[in-house]
Parts: C-alpha cells; structure tokens; sequence
C-alpha cells in the first residue's frame, strides 16, 4: 500500500488532538505536531498542549524538543519533520500530522520558497508600523512595490503583508520574484481534514479554553518566565498579555479578555489561511469519526512521494 499522510487541521480549540489520536490509534501509526508554539518545553499551559495522559496514549514528535532559548525557524522544522515522517513510513502505512500553524503545515507539504535574507531593522520598523497605523499604509505601499503579490495574497493577513515587504525592501525586488508560479504539489500522497463550527460555536470554544487555562495556573507559568519576556517564543498569544498585566500595563481581567479577544482573532486568520487550499477536507468540529474514516478509506492516492 501506497504512503498516506494524515494531516488534520482547523482553528485553535476545535479539538484537533483529539481527532488526531483517534486517527492515530485506528492506524496504528504516531503523531507529528506541527504547532510552532508547542516546541518549546518551558510552554505548557499557554499553548494547550496535548496532556500527559494523550501524550502518553499515542507518541507524539515534536513536541518538548527544544527550549524558548534555542535558535529554531520553520527551515528547520520542514528538515526534522519530514525525517521524522520518512522513517515512520519505513514501517507504517498511515502518519498523522496536526497542528495549528498553517505556515508549518504547508512548508511539509509542499516545501518553501527559497526567500533571501532579509534586513531585521526593515522588519521591525514595518511591525511597529502595523502596531500603531495598521495596515492602511503597508497596503499601498505593497501594491506600489509588488503589484502581483497584493493581488495573490491574503491582504488581512498582516503578518503576509509585512513579509512580502520586508522581501521587496531589502532586496529592491517584488516578493513574487521569488515564490514558484506552479500549482502547490504535495511532497506526499496527501489527505487534508480541516475541522471546523459556525462562528459563535467556535468563539465558546476558545473562551472556555482560556478559562480552563488561567484555572490550571497560566498566571504563575507566565510569571515564572517573565525574565524571557523579550524571547521571541513569548512574543505569542497567552502569555504577552500577561507579562503587559505584570509591567502593571493593564489590569488582570483586562490582560484576560485580550487573550480570549487576540485567541479569536487567530482563529479568524487561521480559517483564512485554511480555506485557500481546496485539498482540504472539510467536516464540523461534531463530526461522526465513521465518516472522516470512511473518506480516509475511499482514498485513492495518485500522488507519489518524492
């Protein structure tokens, strides 16, 4: 039997680690995390990683394998997961990879772009930029420079908008330059199950989350790693909101409601970044696990690994 990698996707809180070990253990296969967040072992409950008792149900990879201190970019990550994903289908039929970064999952898939270096001081002055005009004067400035780009990408995604102008900026060329014209080809024979609710559902979810969170102690795990504050592994939702309520910036009901409001607005640009690919197989976060299985089994692979 042909090679099938799983990959299950969809906005934070929808329950992708449970549906992934559900698949795990029907397969009889292992799970590779591609959440950029749950890499980091001194990240816990921020980040909602799987429990001990999941973890321990299934094998995960990925998950705890380096510190908030470490050097580590999504270059590396494509080279330790695809390893990590060949010698699995050295012995298994099925892999399963979850997670909430679509960037990561995508780069697995189907590879990145070969992007030059870029200026740091470019970027940093876009962001502040974005943090206090938002993106009224980065969008012009993107159509000026790249055309093409501004027409392609996502243009309430600011973290795309800022890349693609970091690239035009330092280089003096359009990002479009450097990004493949060809039709995204999966590096594997490929299913794609996208979780997802209707809007109000989906918000419930994520507040109940962050409840659950502040009563497992993200206080004191963020307060723990407040002298990390400037590490860009917590420059992310869940605990800068956190560290603002320390600095006495906000108070800590407000620091609160800014994770439940920054947690949502994630998983708007999560759903976004989804809803591009039309390989995605789409189901409700009430699915009935006889049917994603029924997809999975119907599956005729035509893609060959390379």
């Amino acid at each position: 039997m042909n090679n099938i990698l799983i990959t299950v996707i969809g906005p934070t809180a929808i329950g992708k680690t449970s549906l992934a070990i559900k698949l795990a253990k029907h397969y009889k296969t292992e799970i590779i995390s591609a959440d950029s967040r749950q890499f980091y072992r001194e990240l816990n409950i921020g980040t909602a990683k799987p429990s001990n008792e999941e973890l321990s149900s299934v094998k995960h990879h990925l998950i705890n394998n380096i510190s908030i201190k470490d050097e580590y970019n999504i270059s590396q990550f494509e080279l330790d997961a695809r390893k990590k994903i060949d010698n699995l289908f050295k012995t298994k039929d099925y892999v399963i990879m979850v997670g909430g970064s679509g960037l990561y999952i995508d780069t697995v898939l189907y590879g990145i772009d070969e992007i030059p270096n870029t200026d740091f001081s470019v970027r940093e002055k876009l962001n502040l930029e974005f943090e206090n005009n938002g993106l009224k004067n980065l969008l012009p400035q993107l159509k000026k420079l790249d055309p093409k780009t501004h027409k392609k990408i996502d243009l309430n995604n600011h973290r795309r908008v800022i890349r693609a102008l970091e690239v035009c900026m330092s280089t003096e060329k359009p990002y479009s330059d450097f990004i493949k014209d060809s039709e995204k080809k999966s590096n594997y024979n490929n299913i794609i199950i996208g979780l997802n609710s209707d809007r109000s559902k989906l918000h419930s979810l994520i507040n109940d989350r962050v409840d659950v969170m502040i009563e497992k102690g993200l206080f004191n795990e963020v307060k723990d790693l407040f002298k990390f504050k400037n590490l860009n592994a917590l420059n992310t939702i869940g605990y800068k909101e956190i560290f603002e309520y320390l600095e006495k910036n906000t108070s800590l009901d407000e620091a609160i409601e800014k994770i439940k409001t920054n947690s949502r607005r994630y998983a708007k640009r999560q759903i976004t970044w989804y809803k591009s690919n039309k390989e995605v197989n789409w189901f409700r976060d009430d699915y009935d696990i006889k049917n994603i299985l029924s997809m999975i089994n119907s599956f005729s692979p035509t893609q060959q690994s390379i």
